[in-house]
């Protein structure tokens, strides 16, 4: 019989919930990986999958990467993810985000959702209507909450100038070049601040015409999905879906650094050690992605305004800083280094 207990990305999750609702066609896994330092939170992502195994790793990644940026950003909260089964053509109906929104308060405030890739602010409203175990609403000018994307561009735009300071000594980006993997919402923000930083931006997204605004917007240049990655460059910014860097892709890189704010960005552990090897720095995903989840954490929890929101984003270069010297003191990589961090602060070490 196969579990989720036999899956590599497995970790001692605390739970799993699979759920179906026929009349709506809902299909989709909760899973909570550690309620150490509060509920598991975490966005909802909706995507179709190439098969429910595919699925399930998604999950499984997700919610672990949670627990580690949750507790890497000093929140009182755990890690969690769902994941919501699409067919092709992605489609979303009313009925299914109330039956997820239903799913989600069955769950008792155990897990907090929000959006992630496929959501939107107004499906976090319509689950709203089921639930209030749910953040990203919409709020009055000034508040805190709303779309989580902008807060975690910031904090990726930061933690690009950190890593830039660090490997190519340079305290701005101006004159670099920067090849973004993405052209969303957390990549448009990324761009826009580097370009007006006097960055040159080389942009790719599997949505071409969205590649091709953004590079109107920034002044940058489009380049095929499938060479983003290996563009000669100061930085590459992985800002789409993850397990992108992988034995072969690190083999062909051509920039020194990797930093953006993909989730999941390595394939496999061993996939750090290589771009160690290579002499690339890498800023792990879920600290430098965390501008998101801070603004959702507040948003939620209600324990500050706007002023607390950028003061902890703007603690993230430090974070990095701290992993990086701890990597080069040790000759662990900066992967390994983090999650050796964020496993003792879950109480998994």
């Amino acid at each position: 019989m196969n579990t989720p207990w036999g899956y590599p990305d497995f970790d001692a999750h605390e739970a799993l919930h699979f759920v179906t609702d026929e009349k709506s066609g809902l299909r989709a896994i909760i899973a909570m990986h550690s309620t150490h330092l509060g509920p598991a939170a975490g966005g909802t992502r909706l995507w179709h999958y190439a098969d429910d195994a595919e699925a399930l790793t998604d999950a499984l990644r997700l919610s672990r990467g949670m627990s580690y940026k949750n507790a890497m950003a000093g929140l009182p909260l755990g890690g969690g993810k769902a994941v919501v089964l699409a067919n092709q053509t992605r489609t979303k109906t009313p009925e299914m985000l109330a039956a997820f929104g239903q799913a989600v308060n069955s769950l008792g405030g155990k897990y907090v959702t929000a959006e992630d890739v496929g959501m939107s602010v107004s499906d976090m409203i319509a689950i709203s209507q089921q639930t209030r175990f749910v953040a990203g609403l919409p709020v009055a000018g000034g508040a805190v909450g709303g779309d989580p994307g902008p807060h975690t561009s910031l904090g990726v735009f930061l933690g690009i100038k950190a890593a830039v300071k660090r490997a190519l000594g340079k305290d701005s980006l101006n004159g670099l070049h920067i090849a973004l993997q993405g052209a969303g919402s957390v990549a448009g923000g990324v761009a826009r601040q580097a370009a007006a930083e006097g960055a040159r931006l080389s942009i790719a997204d599997v949505d071409r015409a969205r590649a091709e605004k953004l590079a109107a917007e920034t002044g940058g240049t489009v380049v095929a999905p499938d060479d983003v990655l290996y563009v000669e460059a100061d930085v590459v910014s992985p800002c789409a879906l993850g397990a992108i860097l992988t034995e072969h892709t690190i083999g062909r890189l051509n920039a020194p650094i990797i930093a953006g704010g993909a989730n999941n960005q390595l394939a496999t552990a061993a996939d750090g050690r290589r771009l160690q090897a290579r002499g690339i720095l890498y800023a792990p995903d879920y600290v430098i992605n965390a501008g998101g989840i801070i603004n959702v954490s507040t948003e939620y929890l209600g324990d500050g305004g706007p002023d607390l929101v950028r003061s902890r984003i703007e603690a993230i270069p430090g974070r990095l800083e701290q992993i990086w010297a701890e990597s080069a003191a040790t000759d662990q990589d900066p992967a390994c280094v983090a999650d050796a961090m964020a496993q003792k602060l879950i109480g998994r070490r």
